[in-house]
């Protein structure tokens, strides 16, 4: 299970509604652990209001070094700093060694835990395994945007499930048999080897996508392909090459294109007080789509997506 909550859905400039760019995510399991996607202004008092711990984050993936995207680190490492933090943050992203170290640099203070920055490609067009955990991978792609750029997927690992009809043809009947199959990828029975690969039924794992800032670029398709979910720059209601954004039109365009379940639009101009308009163009081409809000709270599962507020109880009729 994986649960994300949005903490700011604005671009560019923050509003009263929208702060900017920062989701959260936890992967449930017992070796979890929870992380941030980008970093705006603004990010910690949006974790503090949704009840979520800073300090538990050992990881903050950056798309790029737009500053809606990253200037709320400053803070929120050193608030960690002044918390008693011992265990190290790791940042990536793009140049993030760079980055990083001018930002460490900023004023009369140096944090007591290390910070640990984390170079993430951006040029090409492949694809590169960022972090491995036990149960799931980050996996990063470069954007097409206006400064060096890059989009992140959460994969989780496949499961593979033992078909017990195979099993039992092939002389696999007692559990432990296939408890140690299932651990070591293959056992002796019989005197012949059998793998899980001949018995086995694979369940392919979650997939989230979050683009940052981009224009719509094959890369992203790429990336997307087969995602339960796709968090997607919709900043106007059409793509503008000034800017290099795409709008909710190439948005939806690329959820098609890629076969994702549910398309979400966030970073959204402060232009939009009302973002219905750039929902109902997004329909006309992807009929699977929501619209972010500040403390959006999203629970995805195979096979099912559950939509709620991070909020505290006393905090939502605000």
């Amino acid at each position: 299970m994986l649960e994300i909550v949005f903490l700011g859905t604005g671009g560019a400039v923050p509003s009263p509604r929208r702060h900017l760019a920062a989701i959260w995510m936890r992967y449930s399991s017992e070796e979890g652990e929870s992380f941030l996607m980008d970093c705006g202004e603004g990010t910690q008092l949006q974790l503090m209001k949704a009840g979520l711990s800073f300090m538990q984050l050992d990881r903050i993936f950056i798309t790029h070094w737009h500053a809606d995207h990253w200037a709320g680190l400053i803070g929120l490492i050193q608030t960690m700093n002044l918390e008693g933090r011992k265990t190290p943050l790791r940042v990536y992203g793009p140049e993030a060694e760079r980055f990083v170290d001018l930002i460490l640099e900023l004023g009369y203070w140096a944090p007591r835990f290390r910070v640990i920055p984390v170079d993430v490609p951006f040029e090409g067009d492949q694809e590169t395994v960022v972090y491995q955990h036990p149960q799931f991978r980050i996996v990063s792609r470069p954007a097409k945007h206006s400064v060096p750029a890059v989009m992140y997927a959460f994969q989780e690992q496949d499961k593979v499930n033992v078909d017990i009809q195979k099993a039992a043809a092939l002389g696999l009947t007692q559990g432990r048999v296939v408890g140690a199959l299932k651990a070591e990828g293959k056992v002796v029975v019989r005197g012949r080897t059998v793998t899980l690969e001949e018995v086995g039924v694979r369940k392919p794992g979650l997939k989230a996508v979050y683009t940052g800032d981009t224009q719509a670029c094959p890369q992203l398709v790429a990336l997307a392909r087969g995602a339960d979910l796709l968090i997607h720059d919709s900043t106007y209601e059409a793509q503008e090459e000034d800017v290099m954004h795409a709008g909710a039109k190439e948005a939806a365009a690329a959820a098609k294109e890629a076969g994702v379940g549910t398309l979400v639009l966030t970073h959204f101009s402060r232009r939009y007080q009302d973002v219905s308009p750039l929902e109902q163009e997004a329909r006309q081409v992807f009929p699977r789509v929501l619209s972010a809000k500040d403390f959006l709270k999203l629970t995805l599962k195979k096979g099912s997506l559950d939509v709620g507020d991070a909020r505290p109880p006393r905090d939502k009729a605000a």
